[in-house]
């Protein structure tokens, strides 16, 4: 595995391996293994996760960066959050991309699921007139 680097700002938060780590000086690490991680706005937080497609995403964050109890709960409830909104929406491209989600976090490719339910997420900010959550930039947006 190549070395990832990062630069985090002052205030940073960053998880890894299900650790939350806060920066308290402008930092630059490198990440030398494999390591489940998201930082800044990749977080989102239980209050932020307040419609179904953004309840989807925080479970599936919490398959990817929790720990081993927690993400096996996590995908669960991803499955059933995708089930109930396969049942709500008549979009295909929804439920397309919804079980790509759930198949990549199913076979532990979970960052790539983080990255179409932030698609769904958009989709449904539209389609709902919702605000969009700021605080959180899908995976590809900041990595």
């Amino acid at each position: 595995m190549s070395t990832l680097v990062l630069e985090l700002r002052q205030g940073d938060m960053m998880i890894v391996n299900g650790a939350p780590i806060r920066f308290r000086n402008r930092a630059r690490i490198e990440l030398t293994a494999r390591a489940r991680f998201l930082f800044g706005k990749q977080l989102m937080t239980p209050e932020m996760a307040n419609s179904p497609a953004r309840r989807i995403y925080f479970a599936l964050q919490t398959a990817y960066i929790g720990d081993h109890d927690e993400r096996r709960a996590g995908l669960e409830l991803a499955r059933e959050l995708v089930r109930d909104f396969h049942e709500a929406t008549t979009s295909d491209m929804v439920r397309d991309l919804l079980d790509r989600a759930l198949k990549a976090a199913e076979a532990d490719q979970c960052y790539q699921a983080l990255k179409l339910a932030r698609r769904v997420m958009r989709h449904e900010e539209v389609v709902l007139g919702l605000s969009p959550v700021s605080a959180v930039s899908a995976p590809e947006d900041v990595a």
